[in-house]
């Protein structure tokens, strides 16, 4: 018999006792109406009703305001997009911890449901289908019956549809092992200050794909240097945030979290810090080539050193750069250890100079409250400039996506007005008028030439029509990419990691066409998209492309994702000099207006 209310999850209990810090509140709060959006999903529910707590979800995951202090002040209702319902929901449960509204509906729901609607091509229709005739409730046993071919007989499915949703229930069982890394990066930034504040340990980094800044991990892992490894782990396993115990050990230690992230953490001496460090972090192909190039010349490299092949005498360990050094290898950057050539241009002296987040002076891609974002214009220029910015570009959404409410000609117009006066009020901190501009089917851009003209920066993206083919959708975005008032081109690629591959598109000739016609590419720092990714941001170099970095934030606390587009940037080789967005305000204004004058 179901609970009376339902607790959601054990670390979203107690909810009130967390006021002062907005990040932790708010993210509970915001996977509580997740949580009901999903559940409405597998009901069938009115799509408008299941918008209505995405958005509320969304608006309060991006808040700074700490969410317990808004509802403590009885303004819950002033958050754009929270109505009476909402409020009452969300109060209860930020009042308890519990939800009586929640319960009813995971009562309600047959089990399965929402892993199955995980799944690209399967609505509730078909998943009640699934459960109720086959009794399928998880991807793999879905993938057990396409297999058997048990899926096509039933209602509406048949032997093409049941192809298709074998090769994505095989994809769904793949991404469900991965992280974002920007889900699991403030996790082990978090772990890693704690860590730290343990007198015992010298000295702590994350390891693994986390470190190399990979778009997606497998669990996290930390790596500590300590005289007194058992006393470590010891620390480590009782910290707060540790749900369970999976191993402990006097050297190696696994946890899971409350949120249900694995996290490993192997502790040694600071006399092997760097041989550890360097073989930890990867790739396993760079470390394989690494291998190689120490037996070539007589030594052996392991976790814990470099050594003379044959008198075993220990030449280095202790830093990386000095096991790099002790191989001829100038040290490279984590970012750069994927067996990509780096080894080479270590060995020839010639590896890139990465550009650094200090270098970024400028956001791209910003959303404001008047279309799809959280804040206002000032809001967000100001939380901008708190992270060292000197400007951004307020980039909201044209008229044809009504979705994300884009702007109107004449809001376009009483939007300029704004800037202008914020600009007059925040000076010389800079915010550009710009749009994110919809590339309609045909190619056309979704605003009239008069408003085109009168933009500081137009940057143009897909949003509709993803299904279309290769052939069409490319020639849809050189067609766009050929209108002179184009600055950039927005997320390329138009994926969604673990949701949404990206749309088919000759990229190549794409990026060739942006390098002729002078158009920025932008690195979209959302840590759901990083796109370009890094292997194309390498080609979009070598074709001459230059790129503009872009947090795509929806909320003063988005801005931060200017950090994982630099990551992206850092894996493409790039340095500042490739980046329109490290130019001080001046120059960036500069080449602004120089292509708009082109254009003229």
């Amino acid at each position: 018999m179901p609970s009376p209310a339902s607790s959601f999850s054990s670390d979203d209990r107690n909810l009130p006792d967390a006021s002062g810090q907005a990040g932790e509140p708010n993210a509970r709060a915001a996977r509580f109406l997740e949580r009901i959006a999903r559940l409405l999903a597998a009901r069938g529910e009115n799509p408008f009703r299941i918008r209505a707590y995405q958005e509320a979800a969304a608006r309060i995951g991006a808040m700074s305001e700490n969410i317990l202090d808004v509802w403590r002040a009885g303004r819950l209702q002033s958050v754009r997009g929270i109505g009476p319902s909402i409020a009452a929901k969300l109060g209860e449960f930020l009042a308890t911890g519990q939800s009586r509204y929640l319960a009813e509906l995971e009562a309600a729901t047959p089990a399965g449901i929402e892993e199955l609607l995980e799944i690209p091509g399967i609505g509730p229709r078909r998943a009640r289908l699934l459960i109720e005739r086959l009794g399928v409730q998880t991807p793999q046993e879905l993938i057990a019956a396409a297999e058997e071919h048990r899926l096509r007989d039933l209602p509406g499915f048949g032997p093409r549809l049941e192809q298709e949703l074998l090769v994505a229930a095989r994809r769904q069982t793949q991404r469900q092992h991965r992280l974002l890394l920007g889900t699991a990066w403030p996790i082990a930034d978090q772990l890693i200050e704690s860590l730290r504040a343990d007198p015992l340990v010298r000295e702590v980094s994350p390891a693994g794909s986390l470190r190399r800044m990979c778009e997606t991990i497998g669990d996290i892992d930390l790596l500590a240097a300590s005289e007194r490894p058992a006393e470590v782990t010891d620390h480590f396993v009782h910290l707060p945030v540790v749900a369970e115990i999976r191993a402990h050990g006097p050297t190696k230690a696994t946890v899971l979290l409350h949120s249900g992230l694995q996290v490993d953490l192997r502790v040694v001496s600071a006399r092997s810090w760097g041989a550890a460090l360097q073989y930890f972090t990867g790739s396993k192909l760079h470390n394989i080539a690494l291998r190689d190039l120490a037996i070539s010349r007589g030594l052996k490299l392991n976790e814990y050193g470099v050594f003379d092949e044959q008198t075993g005498r220990r030449l280095a360990g202790e830093t990386e750069e000095e096991v790099y050094q002790a191989l001829g290898l100038d040290w490279m950057p984590p970012e750069l250890r994927e067996d990509r050539g780096e080894i080479q241009a270590a060995l020839d002296h010639h590896l890139p100079v990465l550009v650094e987040r200090g270098d970024i002076n400028g956001d791209a891609h910003v959303h404001s409250d008047w279309s799809d974002g959280t804040a206002s214009i000032e809001t967000m220029a100001r939380a901008a400039r708190s992270m060292g910015l000197s400007y951004l570009m307020i980039t909201d959404h044209s008229p044809g996506l009504a979705v994300a409410r884009g702007l109107t000609i004449e809001r376009f117009q009483r939007q300029q007005q704004e800037i202008q006066h914020l600009n007059r009020l925040l000076a010389p901190f800079w915010i550009g008028w710009g749009a994110e501009v919809d590339i309609t089917p045909a190619g056309t851009l979704d605003l009239p030439e008069s408003i085109l003209t009168a933009l500081d920066y137009v940057a143009v993206a897909v949003h509709s029509r993803f299904q279309m083919g290769r052939e069409a959708m490319t020639r849809r975005i050189l067609t766009a990419l050929r209108n002179p008032r184009v600055h950039a081109l927005c997320h390329p690629m138009g994926r969604l990691l673990g949701q949404r591959e990206g749309y088919e598109v000759d990229l190549e000739a794409v990026l060739r066409a942006a390098a002729a016609a002078g158009v920025a590419i932008e690195i979209n720092g959302q840590p759901q998209r990083l796109d370009l990714p890094d292997t194309w941001v390498r080609r979009a170099r070598e074709l001459g492309c230059q790129f503009v970095i872009g947090s795509d934030a929806h909320g003063p606390a988005h801005v931060q994702f200017l950090q994982y587009g630099v990551a992206v940037a850092r894996r493409g080789w790039l340095s500042s000099a490739d980046i329109l967005t490290t130019l001080p305000t001046e120059p960036w204004i500069a080449w602004l207006r120089q292509k708009s004058r082109r254009a003229a």
